[in-house]
């Protein structure tokens, strides 16, 4: 089996076609799948489909990209966490390269915006889904400064170096490998997905995005995690079986302090 530990089934374009999304899953061995929250405008869509899903879990938070969402303060990010079906607090994080030509200066609400994030996690006791896009160092810094390695969470969608993800490691932090590894390309990323602990590995879609091959070129969904896992297999040597069962097991020891 497998679990997509990112994915974002409440955007327009897939929760139109949500009860074929949710059987393409079960036709694909994916068991469970974690729908990420990108601002507070669209969590309500989030938790519903949690609410009406055993099978589906939510996370709540404010995307670093999004500039113009409403800013929580930790209080409202605490009091939406106790939510049964809240296991996470994100995405949240830093993401340089979707405003480029922007001064670091004027920035700064991206950085308070993770700060707040991270506070609130220590404060609830929830861990974290964390986005970094050419902002790696500063993320790591932040994440140090306010003590994340003590709820920890995951870095989702990594592309980073194997350096940052030994950095990330030592924080106490997962690492989520998504349908970009399967890109001819991806070299750096095929690297980090054959060296991450396999105690510390998580897989994902990050669906509607970032479809994984043989299926780029359609809409990505949980389904795909699958074809994610099998690439993973191969580049470790492993069973996918094997690969299915501990990255399975590693998301409810990260999210629900429990195992399969």
């Amino acid at each position: 089996m497998f679990i997509d530990s990112h994915c974002h089934i409440n955007s327009h374009c897939m929760i139109k076609r949500l009860p074929s999304v949710l059987q393409q899953m079960r036709a694909n061995a994916v068991t469970h799948a974690l729908c990420a929250s990108v601002d507070l405008e669209t969590f309500p869509s989030i938790l519903a489909i949690a609410h009406a899903h055993p099978h589906i879990f939510a996370s709540v938070g404010v995307h670093p990209g999004r500039e113009l969402a409403r800013d929580p303060d930790v209080a409202e990010l605490v009091s939406l966490a106790q939510d049964a079906k809240v296991i996470a607090i994100g995405e949240t994080g830093l993401d340089y390269h979707s405003l480029q030509g922007r001064t670091l200066d004027s920035l700064a609400w991206q950085r308070k915006r993770f700060r707040t994030h991270i506070q609130a996690a220590v404060a609830s006791g929830k861990p974290l889904i964390i986005h970094t896009r050419s902002a790696a160092q500063e993320t790591l810094q932040i994440m140090r400064e306010e003590g994340a390695d003590t709820v920890g969470g995951v870095i989702h969608c990594f592309t980073e170096t194997w350096d940052v993800a030994k950095i990330a490691l030592e924080q106490n932090f997962f690492i989520s490998i998504s349908g970009i590894v399967t890109f001819k390309n991806a070299i750096q990323i095929q690297e980090v997905a054959r060296k991450v602990p396999l105690e510390r590995l998580l897989i994902e879609t990050d669906s509607p995005y970032l479809t994984p091959e043989p299926y780029r070129g359609r809409l990505n969904e949980p389904a795909y995690v699958s074809h994610i896992g099998h690439f993973i297999a191969l580049l470790r040597n492993i069973d996918a079986a094997q690969l299915g069962s501990v990255t399975s097991d590693n998301f409810f020891r990260l999210f629900c302090n429990s195992s399969v």
